[in-house]
């Protein structure tokens, strides 16, 4: 039975992440900051699918938190799926966002990341099989619409697709998961007022991760859920740069 390791494992997309691989057949191993809910999900699981569901607590944003999960990466048993999830945003404006945020929101978007895909490369490319998911962010395409946000999924988008080709060759892949306007604690926790955003901009956590599922299947180093989000990273090619970026800010400006 393969195993997958979930970040941000409780709601969201890294739930329903955790739902899809079980119901794969994977045993998992579910990574959150929060014991109780943690337990409750792990659970859930194991009476749905009859699968092995084992839970860390960490808090991604703390160096101990990062160690723990390295470590489970590196020397418990192998990990074929990493999936790096856990994220957060805020729609603080740069200049007014405590330092402490920031740095906690590098850390979690940014450090766990490059940490933890770090410690699970190895072990998969010594195996020849295994694969790495980092769940980036449309927002990666559109950094105005939140400035260190925006910055921090660039960065995960990026670090995936600039890794990917070095793995060529070794039965080991890594994609970059690039979702929209999701439906999730995610906003909620954030401060965004997306209640004005039409029907048709929103995704469920279940179709971002069927998307995804299957464009890792067949090969492909970077998935972006929804055909809306398709088309507007199309546009990033066409539209001029100075004129995206006003029109990011005033996306930003009617989020907050």
């Amino acid at each position: 039975m393969p195993t997958a390791l979930v970040t941000g494992a409780t709601a969201g997309i890294g739930n329903a992440f955790v739902h899809r691989l079980a119901a794969d057949g994977y045993s998992v191993v579910l990574v959150a900051r929060t014991e109780s809910r943690l337990r409750e999900a792990a659970a859930q699981v194991e009476a749905d699918y009859g699968v092995r569901a084992e839970v860390l607590p960490a808090d991604l944003s703390t160096a101990a938190g990062r160690l723990a999960v390295e470590q489970r990466l590196i020397g418990g048993d192998p990990v074929d799926l990493l999936v790096n999830n856990a994220g957060f945003g805020t729609t603080d404006q740069f200049a007014d966002m405590p330092f402490d945020r920031m740095q906690g929101q590098l850390d979690v978007n940014v450090t766990s990341v490059l940490r933890l895909t770090r410690a699970a490369l190895p072990g998969m490319v010594e195996r020849g099989h295994g694969a790495v998911i980092n769940v980036s962010s449309i927002s990666g395409f559109f950094p105005a619409t939140g400035a260190l946000y925006g910055a921090t999924k660039s960065y995960v988008t990026a670090f995936s697709e600039g890794i990917a080709p070095t793995l060529k060759g070794t039965g080991v892949r890594v994609l970059a998961l690039c979702p929209g306007f999701t439906r999730s604690e995610f906003h909620e926790r954030a401060g965004d007022k997306t209640q004005t955003l039409p029907d048709f901009m929103w995704l469920s956590a279940r179709k971002v991760v069927d998307e995804c599922m299957t464009d890792l299947a067949n090969g492909r180093i970077r998935s972006i859920p929804g055909w809306q989000y398709k088309f507007l990273v199309g546009t990033t090619r066409l539209v001029p740069h100075g004129l995206l970026r006003r029109l990011e800010a005033r996306v930003a400006r009617d989020r907050t």
